[in-house]
């Protein structure tokens, strides 16, 4: 029989027990690296679905309610339970602890070679990985820092322009030797990869005066680490996106059929949460820009900004 609809969203427990534990919504949001915005919105998520006050808010502070005082004695019982359980998986927490987001090919492509030199040096970080296709809501996944791609600055966040992509023509070293040198139109003959969006293709081919639009024929996949994988196994053409292709040009597992470039419609933006970023927080975002060649005067507006911006 299933429960779950008789049961409150489970982290606005985690956000109601910690600040029933501090007494403030800011003790929360600092043991649970959120932002006070973050504990308010869960809690006052937690209240909608109960029909009723669990804190009274007062100016220094929150006080329990006497339903309150019930829910919590019955959620620390819960969590309890959880914590006796001794095959378990605790996520890493701390000062030094940086919760990042990206997509799964930004993921393997750009940030695993870097990890290493990411999280030494010193203060030492460690990087906490959410994987994830979403636009994340930041602050209220507790999210420090995301890398996503786009065409500018998204509500809610604090956003820098990472990096452009000059794109141009891959296949596998094989198909790229039979389609041989010539003219863009010739491309047209090959299945075409690309991902969730077509407008790499698009602005590569109007570069060239040609038009294009997809075809029954060419081929599409959601993540862009399967469009590789699709041109080196021989698929058709894709479009390479430096630096995330970089890699697998230069071991030979594809190769460039057309060196003509354009840039993509579409660039790499480092966000965070609005307010003032944690001091592990600003060092990764410091370390990412550097390795990212962002000029310093940029990173320092992306750290002290507090509203949205496109920079």
């Amino acid at each position: 029989m299933d429960h779950s609809s008789n049961l409150p969203p489970l982290d606005t427990l985690r956000a109601f027990e910690a600040a029933a534990r501090s007494g403030s919504f800011s003790g929360a949001a600092e043991a649970l690296n959120l932002t006070h915005g973050a504990v308010s919105r869960q809690v006052a998520r937690l209240e909608h679905w109960l029909g009723l006050r669990v804190f009274v808010r007062q100016a220094r502070g929150v006080v329990l309610t006497p339903e309150g005082q019930r829910l919590l004695q019955r959620t620390q019982e819960a969590f309890s339970l959880f914590a006796d359980t001794s095959d378990r998986w605790s996520e890493q927490r701390g000062a030094a602890v940086v919760r990042f987001s990206a997509t799964p090919s930004v993921c393997s492509l750009w940030l695993m070679p870097r990890w290493q030199r990411l999280e030494s040096g010193d203060p030492a970080l460690r990087i906490v990985l959410q994987v994830d296709h979403r636009m994340v809501a930041l602050d209220e996944e507790g999210i420090d820092l995301a890398i996503r791609c786009g065409r500018g600055g998204a509500p809610g966040r604090v956003s820098v322009q990472l990096f452009e992509e000059w794109c141009f023509p891959v296949a596998s070293p094989a198909l790229a030797q039979a389609i041989g040198e010539g003219g863009p139109q010739r491309l047209l003959d090959q299945p075409l990869i690309h991902d969730s969006d077509a407008a790499g293709w698009r602005a590569w081919f109007n570069a060239q005066g040609l038009d294009y639009r997809p075809r029954p024929q060419d081929r599409r996949f959601e993540d862009y680490n399967l469009v590789l994988d699709a041109a080196a196994c021989g698929l058709g053409v894709a479009l390479a996106r430096p630096p995330l292709a970089q890699a697998q040009i230069d071991s030979d597992r594809i190769a460039i059929v057309d060196p003509r470039t354009a840039l993509n419609p579409v660039s790499y933006w480092l966000d965070r949460p609005l307010g003032q970023p944690r001091p592990a927080a600003s060092a990764l975002a410091t370390r990412i820009a550097a390795e990212a060649g962002l000029p310093p005067a940029k990173l320092a507006s992306f750290l002290k900004q507090e509203a949205r911006a496109a920079a």
